[in-house]
């Protein structure tokens, strides 16, 4: 089953990376990005699933694409997490308010405090083309990240 936002415009968002920077959707327009929420910097599941993101350097390098990984962390956690990994792609926290933009792209889990492992492949032009959600616990395969972005890109 599909995800309601594929085929419309992404929610506009504005979040700070781990250098304190902002980054909007404003500022992406004109070039395709993978939203990778994860739910904490730190778990078991996310840090495996970050780290095989980390070593798929053709997604991270190709071009008219950028990765983009989403948690409710404080940008000091994911600081600390890019740093202990040697994460360099982008990490931005949803922090505050407080899983605002998780909850727009409906992952956000209110009981938890947490975004769920949601993943959405937006073009160029803004829209959502591909999404992905996993249930609790279970890891995304960045086999399906490729996929979607050859379909896309080409």
């Amino acid at each position: 089953m599909s995800h309601p936002l594929v085929g419309h415009e992404a929610p506009d968002f504005r979040m700070t990376d781990t250098h304190g920077r902002v980054v909007s959707t404003e500022d992406l327009r004109g070039t395709a990005y993978l939203l990778v929420f994860v739910p904490f910097a730190f778990s078991d599941t996310c840090t495996n699933e970050l780290i095989e993101l980390r070593a798929a350097e053709d997604l991270l390098t190709r071009d008219g694409l950028r990765v983009i990984v989403v948690s409710c962390d404080s940008i000091y956690t994911l600081k600390a997490w890019a740093d202990t990994h040697s994460y360099k792609a982008d990490l931005l926290s949803d922090f505050w308010p407080h899983g605002e933009v998780s909850r727009q792209y409906g992952v956000f889990n209110p009981h938890k405090g947490l975004a769920g492992r949601g993943s959405f492949l937006v073009d160029a032009d803004g829209v959502v083309r591909w999404a992905i959600v996993n249930p609790e616990g279970e890891a995304r395969d960045v086999a399906e990240y490729r996929g979607a972005v050859q379909q896309l890109l080409g």
